[in-house]
């Protein structure tokens, strides 16, 4: 499906469930809305057998942390933290649940999410492994101990040099399929109980992530859902200076149109438990009216699947940000829908 950006302007959000009565026909318009996504990520290659080695060994209070890189789909290597807590040596042969906690745009990477020295209202990776997640947090291309060479962060002309057909979306949800393969490789990790979680950037890849990979049970996105009606830059999306994310689009910005609306690119992860927050005061995704309608859209169709329950969406007076009673809320959603009892 093709949208006039005038008309999505204008009109509002495309509902999901037009003309959708049952879940077959939903099946049918979701497969649609899946090929014309992969079309523009450049594909998903096959995975390949992860491998993954130990490079340094921290014991925390309540947790270690693990310094480790795994190989990719590519031939380039994920440097990551994979966090164990301290319960496991009690538990050895336990299943433990797991979560994938993905990084926002900062250069730091991982350390923002997974280490005492990462921002206030960040360190989500580091929370949850103190109630009693195995938390694998990767650096995504062009941060953390993956900034190009010579290059500032974020900066992905590198990437495109080497894989001009493919994109950095791609590149990524290739990456964190394979720390999916990892934490279920783990014999300590429950391999039904894994979920993602991210603020921004972190945040809709959670979701994307969810969309094209099944084992993640349950999704939590903070400030990474928004949509290209009402957008004051559409182009962030497409080609730019810095971080491109699929620049194909462009070419379609550039003629007033969108290949889909962000909503049914989210609505790929549907049925699979999902939290979202949104703040009304978010200076990078600002067109938060919009972003409601289509959330609400969103609500409409878990409830026609049969899974009222397990979608969330909040939206509240915040900026962009992760505050603390919203975090708390994020945390017991895993809890319920990863059926972890949290370590008191």
């Amino acid at each position: 499906m093709t949208y006039r950006l005038s008309e999505l302007n204008a009109k509002g959000i495309p509902s999901l469930l037009k003309n959708i009565e049952n879940h077959e026909q939903w099946k049918e318009k979701r497969d649609g809305i899946l090929r014309t996504w992969l079309r523009y990520l450049g594909g998903l290659p096959d995975p390949v057998p992860v491998q993954y080695r130990i490079l340094s060994e921290t014991p925390e209070a309540d947790h270690t942390r693990q310094h480790i890189v795994y190989n990719t789909v590519d031939g380039d290597e994920v440097t990551a933290y994979l966090l164990i807590p301290a319960a496991l040596d009690q538990k050895a042969s336990a299943g433990f649940p797991a979560v994938l906690a993905l990084h926002p745009t900062v250069a730091e990477g991982k350390a923002d999410v997974a280490t005492p020295q990462g921002r206030e209202n960040r360190r989500y990776g580091l929370e949850l492994v103190t109630r009693g997640y195995v938390v694998l947090a990767p650096d995504s291309i062009t941060a953390g101990e993956r900034i190009y060479e010579g290059h500032d962060p974020f900066f992905t002309a590198p990437f495109y040099e080497k894989h001009p057909d493919w994109t950095a979306v791609g590149k990524m949800l290739a990456d964190h399929r394979q720390g999916i393969d990892l934490l279920c490789r783990l014999p300590f990790v429950d391999p039904g109980k894994i979920g993602a979680i991210g603020h921004s950037k972190g945040g809709y890849n959670a979701f994307f992530l969810a969309g094209i990979d099944r084992r993640i049970r349950a999704i939590v996105s903070s400030c990474g859902f928004c949509t290209f009606a009402g957008d004051p830059d559409p182009h962030r999306w497409g080609k730019r200076d810095w971080y491109s994310h699929i620049p194909r689009l462009s070419d379609d910005l550039n003629e007033g149109t969108v290949p889909f609306e962000w909503h049914e690119i989210a609505a790929l992860a549907a049925p699979v438990p999902f939290f979202n927050w949104t703040g009304q005061l978010d200076d990078i995704f600002p067109h938060w009216q919009p972003a409601s309608e289509a959330l609400l859209d969103l609500t409409r169709l878990y409830h026609q699947l049969g899974a009222g329950d397990r979608f969330v969406s909040l939206i509240g007076n915040s900026g962009h940000d992760f505050p603390s009673p919203i975090r708390q809320m994020a945390y017991d959603f895993l809890d319920k829908w990863l059926k972890h009892t949290p370590v008191s």
